[in-house]
């Protein structure tokens, strides 16, 4: 058993760090424990894990950035996958070898969310809020899996366990998505309404987006477009077969819709980028956090719905708007409400997709990791990894911290 953990950490807007921490204990944050009424901080429903992989996501930047309450020294990294090093005394169908996805939402198994299949707000979780997630801000403090190890509680209800440790092994760059954005983007896809034949509008070209654009293939979409700023980004959807749209340019996104549908309108819409939305147009790159939603409103057809993974905050207090620094946006909501749409935010619920995603990835219907450009880096070049992230890189960096994926 090592004495130490290496683990990734935010030191103040723009700096990331790799630091050693103390090894993680079978326990739940203090403060959870006395907000929720737990009779003690222990976990033995819980287990360590040695990560196999964990991957930067868009969410992670928006901490880094400064656009979050994240204090330094928060630990950073929601996309887990591990194998089982110790198991507590009240676990029973999970043991030590055993390789397992980790969702991103923290769950209790026991409270009215997650018997509902809710788990992206479990109530028992989270002092502050409903709903949970490692390494972040204002989530109930649980320590990031950007790291050598990580403690999972309630692990017989959490964890996903692969069914063959080689052929896991084999797939791992797809497989590591099962704790994030594959889900979720599949979440936005079917909260949309994508099915067979539907026209689909994806906002956002990053690894979220891409994962929705994948999703939509899967549900039997008859073209999906994707929309961004970023050229290379476009590229990698066009590399697996959507449409594409540079919303830099000055011609209106319906005009660009109608020359690739004859309409200028599709089905169903889904909005990859949240708050940190940026104006469209011609040399418009300056903030405008509610261009996405307002742009999905108008470009979804009446009756249409939206599904909204991308994030968006309570709190936003590195905005340039006032009334964003507070989570109010400028929405055209009676937009939506004429064209009669149907809204879904909100956390992913990976609990309610992860398994079936994981058949679909073992059976090769779903090539996730060449979607997303899964590029894989050690644990120290994590810092590395963040900077270019955060200048558009086309790639879903996946961290390698002992050493289970070959080169």
């Amino acid at each position: 058993m090592a004495d130490t953990n290496k683990i990734v950490v935010y030191r103040g807007p723009g700096e990331v760090a790799v630091e050693e921490r103390e090894y993680p204990k079978l326990e739940i944050p203090q403060d959870v424990a006395e907000a929720k009424g737990y009779r003690s901080t222990a976990a033995p429903h819980g287990v360590i894990l040695r990560v196999v992989s964990t991957n930067i996501c868009g969410s992670d930047q928006h901490m880094v950035r400064g656009r979050t309450t994240a204090p330094p020294g928060q630990t950073l990294g929601h996309e887990i996958t591990g194998e089982v090093v110790e198991a507590g005394d009240d676990v029973q169908f999970i043991k030590e070898g055993d390789i397992c996805s980790v969702p991103f939402n923290i769950a209790c198994g026991r409270c009215r969310s997650c018997k509902e299949r809710n788990t992206g707000v479990c109530l028992n979780v989270n002092p502050g809020r409903a709903g949970s997630a490692y390494g972040y801000v204002d989530m109930g403090g649980w320590e990031g899996g950007q790291a050598n190890y990580v403690m999972v509680p309630f692990a017989d209800f959490n964890l996903l366990k692969f069914p063959d440790r080689d052929q896991a092994l084999e797939k791992i760059l797809d497989l590591t998505m099962l704790s994030d954005i594959f889900p979720t983007g599949y979440h936005g896809c079917h909260t949309a309404g994508v099915s067979t034949g539907s026209t689909v509008y994806i906002a956002g070209a990053g690894p979220v987006g891409l994962a929705a654009a994948h999703s939509a293939q899967l549900l039997g979409a008859a073209v999906v477009i994707v929309g961004d700023l970023i050229e290379d980004r476009l590229a990698q959807a066009r590399s697996f077969g959507c449409e594409t749209i540079n919303v830099s340019e000055d011609t209106p996104i319906e005009e660009q819709i109608a020359n690739i549908l004859g309409e200028p309108e599709v089905d169903c819409a889904v909005d990859a980028v949240g708050f940190e939305a940026r104006g469209h147009g011609l040399g418009s790159r300056s903030e405008a956090p509610a261009t996405v939603l307002n742009q999905v409103m108008t470009i979804t057809r009446a009756g249409g719905s939206l599904g909204i993974p991308g994030l968006y905050v309570t709190g936003d207090p590195g905005s340039s708007d006032e009334a964003a620094r507070e989570g109010s946006l400028l929405i055209r909501f009676g937009l939506g409400w004429a064209k009669s749409h149907a809204f879904f935010t909100g956390q992913c619920p990976v609990l309610k997709y992860n398994r079936q995603l994981m058949m679909a990835i073992l059976h090769d219907k779903a090539h996730i990791a060449k979607a997303v450009n899964a590029t894989v880096i050690p644990l120290e070049e994590a810092p590395q990894g963040y900077q270019d992230f955060d200048k558009g890189a086309a790639k879903k960096y996946v961290l390698n911290p002992n050493g289970y994926i070959n080169a």
